[in-house]
């Protein structure tokens, strides 16, 4: 495959299929439609948390299992699944994901007890582990390299981060008007609608030659996974340096240290070490990273604030998020088209220091209502960043690869996001706590969000300065390592 920069084809090349065809704009509204109603999936339950607790007797120390329970399922299995999109088929999996994922949620929203609430959710985060890479390598597979696949990444990625907004506001308002277990049954028909369509929708892809599995690598690297997803939480919960703690993320850091050397010898490898030296696969995926743990725990800095420091209810503090979303969006819609024209790399280097100069301005804050102003111009122009950053990213870590390889690669990329997703919070609630100490109040919990808010744009700063340096020339795309 050239690795050759998309701008440099001549005018013609570059519009002779820039429009899509009837089937393929099926194909793009299912597959979008089963990518954003994972993404409310994600924060649905977010505002609803209290809500779930009380209704089946969660104590306030195990509440955050809900969360944790799905989390673990979803990031822990996100590669594995993504190789097994390509023995058994991806538009196979993609279906069987959805529909576990509709009965999940059914089961979610009939639970009477903390035990079959917990089994749904692990359920859940299966099911998202075995649609998310799957509809992405159908996604990457139905539209070839160039402008019509960077549009619909860029679609995706707008539908995406829009779905985490709208998760935060159905949540607030289906618990606010009718009940937490709406969070659940919402999913329901969804579920059902897009695995009836997609047979006769969906085209199939999968290698010309059915892969072995590689039953070592997927051990420690599921393993490995599970346990530092595991750990990260804990550290949100209990602190960084508790013995449970600081075991998981070492045993696990061990086994991810350990499926490196098992690739190498493996005869056939869950993801080939060519695959891992590639530098827009390792660079492309670090910048996706960073993206998602500043965005992600972004928001949970700013749910504190409106609603610790504000006084906001969850209802209000999620349409606060609104703005948020309508960034993201036009960030999406942008993102393809950037990509197109400037390239990947100068479409990350520019989504990321748009985000960093956002997010900076955030430390600006005070403690009185006249600030929310401030708070919905910067997550407006930081979203937007924000999602140039994802969008270049996906583009990235997608290109230059064959058909056979888009199942391994759509699944690192989800794996990326979803342990994105689970660091930033983690992380920035340690930095919050070590700024604030024992202190109380609304001035002391500003003084923490400030100081976590400077670390996001430092760490969104230092994404860009890494994509600048290490995917390539100015406007092409990244060679093999």
């Amino acid at each position: 495959m050239s690795a050759t920069s998309t701008t440099s084809a001549p005018p013609s090349a570059r519009t002779t299929a820039v429009r899509m065809t009837g089937r393929q704009k099926l194909v793009l509204v299912l597959l979008l439609g089963a990518q954003f109603m994972i993404a409310v999936d994600f924060s649905i339950l977010n505002v609803a948390l209290p809500a779930v607790g009380e209704g089946l007797g969660f104590s306030l120390a195990h509440l955050q299992w809900i969360a944790t329970s799905f989390a673990l399922a979803a990031a822990g299995f996100t590669l594995l699944f993504g190789r097994v999109a390509d023995l058994v088929g991806r538009k196979r999996l993609f279906i069987a994901g959805m529909a576990v994922l509709g009965l999940s949620s059914l089961l979610g929203g009939l639970a009477t007890s903390p035990e079959v609430l917990l089994t749904a959710r692990v359920l859940q985060g299966l099911a998202t582990a075995a649609v998310t890479p799957a509809g992405l390598a159908l996604l990457t597979t139905a539209f070839k390299e160039g402008p019509l696949r960077e549009r619909a990444l860029g679609l995706n990625g707008a539908l995406m981060s829009a779905g985490f907004t709208a998760g935060a506001i159905l949540g607030g308002l289906l618990t606010d008007l009718l009940s937490w277990r709406w969070a659940f049954f919402i999913n329901v028909p969804v579920a059902a609608l897009v695995a009836l369509l997609a047979p006769s929708v969906i085209t199939d892809s999968r290698p010309a030659e059915r892969p072995r599995l590689d039953v070592p690598g997927a051990v420690a690297v599921t393993g490995g996974l599970l346990l530092l997803v595991y750990g990260l939480t804990q550290a949100g919960e209990s602190g960084w340096t508790t013995p449970s703690t600081l075991a998981a993320l070492l045993v696990g850091a061990a086994l991810l240290a350990g499926f490196w050397f098992i690739e190498k010898r493996a005869t056939a490898p869950l993801v080939p070490v060519r695959i891992l030296r590639r530098r827009s696969v390792v660079w492309g995926n670090t910048t996706g990273l960073i993206a998602f743990v500043t965005e992600t725990s972004l928001v949970f800095l700013l749910t504190l604030y409106l609603q610790e420091v504000l006084g906001y209810s969850p209802l209000a503090t999620g349409l606060a998020f609104g703005v948020l979303g309508a960034g993201t969006v036009l960030g999406g819609v942008l993102g393809g088209r950037a990509a197109g024209r400037w390239g990947t790399r100068r479409t990350i280097v520019a989504g990321g220091a748009v985000q960093a100069a956002a997010t900076l301005s955030l430390v600006a804050l005070g403690t009185s209502g006249g600030w929310i102003a401030l708070l919905l111009a910067a997550t407006f122009v930081g979203g937007v960043g924000n999602m140039l950053m994802i969008v270049g990213f996906m583009v990235t870590a997608t290109s230059g690869l064959p058909d056979a390889d888009q199942g391994l690669a759509t699944g690192l990329a989800t794996m990326t996001q979803q342990v994105g997703i689970t660091l930033g919070i983690p992380v920035m609630s340690a930095v919050v706590t070590a700024r604030t100490g024992t202190e109380t109040g609304a001035g002391a919990m500003l003084s923490g969000i400030s100081a976590a808010v400077l670390v996001n744009s430092a760490l969104v700063l230092a994404g860009a300065v890494l994509a600048g340096v290490f995917l390539g020339r100015p406007g092409g795309r990244t060679s093999a390592g």
